[in-house]
């Protein structure tokens, strides 16, 4: 029996020395996806960057991370209903509407969807999960809008049917169990822009009144302005690049006037007073950051209550990653947080100041890091050796 025994220790000794080498490999692999020219990232969102910039997940769009898992906010199970509502002539745009259970009435947020201003970058679809989850955590009414986009539909179809679905909402909130008294705006990357203009739009066109305004790593302006991280992270591996914004730019707004009007570039409005308290979400490996905070000062400059936070270790879009990345549900916590308080007037003022959102830390930390390790082990498994280059 001894070479049975002899053979059992070998085998355990193998076994052991296997699992030794894909440790060593996958934290290899780990070690080298974390390393870029702007700087070392965090293992979940190396991890994540080099699955989506090696096409290991399915993209639905260029700009705006996938939904790798589906999943909701928690919370009691929500009404959907996807209609149709007029905008501009005989147009018509869809929407999608996600609603509690319930009598009401209900505040109101109406999300506008990232995606460059051009068709194929972003959608209802694309957002769903976004949507959804601001609908469950909130408590309530959010009409996704599909606006039209570039190249068929320039400056300023998008913002024009926006607006009208926003006074479509306030006319027929009772038809969803919304408050018409308690409307917000938000939206991400291009949505973000739409949604700030909103606020603009009714200002200067006398309603419908906003409530409050979540900008999540917003573009605010289309001109040739000095800012530091269009420079440094304009490669488009952090899920934007300067040809996406630059073919934007021209589709979106092909004459160069277009560039400096408040409904485009809010960040160089000349009239920033009167508007609701905002929300502006920036992350720290994307090249709208800066745009996004100057915009953020800005508004504080003209009177306006603003919250600004900048999340560390991330990349632009990363909100839409809250069910796989711990900063992701940061960031959703903390838009759902303000738009509650917002919804029940009770947003305290505090002196603005840029607040700095550190990268999971403590027993958030731990799980990030294993489960960045258990997604890249995956990957390996599944696509073989060649994945360790970075």
């Amino acid at each position: 029996m001894r070479w049975a025994k002899r053979i059992l220790q070998n085998l355990v000794l193998l076994s052991s020395l296997t699992i030794a080498v894909v440790l060593i490999s996958v934290a290899f692999a780990v070690y080298l996806w974390q390393s870029t020219d702007a700087g070392r990232l965090p293992a979940k969102t190396a991890v994540v960057l080099h699955a989506i910039n090696n096409n290991l997940v399915t993209l639905d769009i260029d700009v705006r991370p996938p939904r790798i898992v589906s999943g909701g906010g928690g919370g009691s199970p929500l009404l959907r209903e996807d209609l149709y509502v007029p905008v501009v002539g005989d147009v018509q745009v869809p929407v999608r509407i996600y609603r509690p259970q319930g009598e009401g009435p209900y505040p109101i947020i109406m999300y506008y969807h990232g995606g460059a201003f051009m068709e194929g970058y972003g959608s209802i679809e694309t957002h769903d999960n976004i949507v959804r989850s601001l609908a469950s955590r909130t408590e309530s009414v959010v009409i996704s809008v599909g606006y039209r986009v570039a190249p068929e539909h320039i400056f300023p179809a998008a913002v024009e049917d926006s607006y009208a679905a926003l006074q479509w909402a306030e006319r027929n909130a009772g038809s969803f169990n919304g408050d018409p008294d308690t409307i917000s705006v938000a939206g991400d990357s291009a949505g973000g822009n739409i949604a700030t203009v909103m606020t603009l739009m009714a200002r200067d066109r006398e309603g419908p009144e906003i409530t409050s305004q979540v900008l999540f790593y917003p573009l605010t302006t289309f001109q040739d302005v000095d800012l530091r991280s269009r420079e440094i992270y304009d490669s488009g591996y952090y899920l934007l690049s300067r040809q996406v914004m630059y073919r934007a730019r021209d589709l979106y707004t092909p004459e160069e006037m277009m560039w400096s009007n408040p409904y485009t570039s809010p960040l160089q409005a000349d009239n920033l007073s009167d508007l609701p308290p905002a929300l502006i979400i920036t992350a720290e490996f994307d090249p709208l950051r800066d745009e996004g905070e100057a915009y953020a000062k800005r508004l504080f400059e003209s009177g306006v209550h603003v919250r600004a936070t900048r999340y560390r270790g991330v990349m632009h879009g990363f909100v839409s990653f809250y069910e796989v990345m711990q900063s992701g549900r940061y960031g959703l916590q903390e838009a759902s947080s303000f738009l509650r308080q917002a919804h029940g007037g009770v947003l305290q003022e505090s002196p603005y100041q840029l607040q700095v959102r550190q990268s999971p830390q403590g027993i958030d930390r731990v799980r990030e890091q294993a489960e960045a390790f258990a997604i890249a082990a995956y990957l390996l498994g599944r696509t073989g050796a060649d994945l360790l280059t970075p």
